[in-house]
């Protein structure tokens, strides 16, 4: 049962590094080449659009299964450490950066509105938002890229995988 545990923690943190690597190298790149209310617009759709039972299993699952696997793992060296590590990664660096950066800053623009705004008032918003929330999302890659590293050295140290 605990190589099933791990198994599902793994692919889960694998698809939240992927989810935030292919941000960080593409989408915000793209992104970054749009009209100032085209890009708070695009935005605006995609935080409302991320919000789906996919993205939150993926999201949470990990957040809980790391450190119930961990848990699950104890006196087990070296995967319990892989997995503690893991789990620290995971909780500070991608959910705390994402609970408390990337969603009030999402929030912020979600309840911006766009149409009834200046182009000034557009810009500025655009500025307010997007360095910080792209710093943030550059965070939540390398973090999410380390948990799941340490969590595949858990699974090559697991004897029962």
């Amino acid at each position: 049962m605990t190589t099933v545990f791990l198994i599902t923690a793994t692919v889960l943190t694998a698809l939240i590094a992927g989810l935030f690597y292919a941000y960080s190298c593409s989408v915000v790149l793209g992104l970054g080449k749009l009209s100032d209310s085209e890009y708070l617009r695009a935005m605006q759709s995609i935080n409302r659009e991320i919000l789906n039972p996919v993205f939150f299993v993926s999201f949470i699952g990990a957040a809980i299964l790391l450190p119930v696997t961990a848990f699950l793992f104890r006196g087990q060296q070296p995967a319990f450490i892989f997995l503690m590590l893991a789990s620290v990664a995971y909780l500070i660096g991608v959910f705390g950066v994402t609970v408390a950066g990337n969603v009030p800053l999402n929030d912020l623009l979600g309840k911006f509105d766009i149409a009834g705004s200046s182009a000034e008032a557009v810009k500025q918003m655009r500025e307010t938002f997007e360095n910080r929330w792209n710093f943030l999302n550059n965070i939540r890659t390398v973090f999410s890229v380390i948990s799941i590293v340490l969590a595949v050295c858990a699974c090559i140290w697991n004897k029962e995988i």
